[in-house]
């Protein structure tokens, strides 16, 4: 059985940072995109930056670029999302997924998802 796991998500202040983290387990060994997205209530899954481990391609949208860093570690299957220079604007849940189709951040591309964890920032 295929799990994501995400970890490391809080309440910040602007202009401060977090790591999350996102330990996969049980993939089949060609879902090597793992990407971070996400999500406020009532709103559209957004696609926020992706890694291919097989590879080392990544993507972000536009609006991390500069903040946002993606990295892995293989040996303990994890992928994490430094975020840095934080915005109110970036207060979502934030999940990980899988997918085996390259480093795209269209959501209906992955196939296993996490629970999410809750990112708040805020003055």
């Amino acid at each position: 059985q295929s799990h994501l796991v995400e970890s490391g998500g809080g309440s910040v202040q602007p202009g401060g940072s977090l790591r999350l983290s996102c330990v996969t387990s049980g993939l089949p060994s060609y879902y090597t995109v793992i990407g971070w997205f996400r999500q406020a209530p009532g709103m559209a899954r957004e696609g926020v930056s992706c890694v291919d481990r097989s590879d080392d391609v990544t993507s972000y949208a536009d609006s991390v670029k500069g903040r946002f860093t993606i990295s892995r570690d293989n040996a303990k299957n994890t992928v994490y999302l430094q975020m840095d220079s934080l915005k109110p604007e970036d207060t979502d849940v934030y999940y990980c997924a899988a997918s085996r189709h390259g480093a795209s951040l269209r959501a209906t591309l992955y196939a296993y998802w996490g629970q999410g964890t809750q990112v708040t920032v805020s003055s």
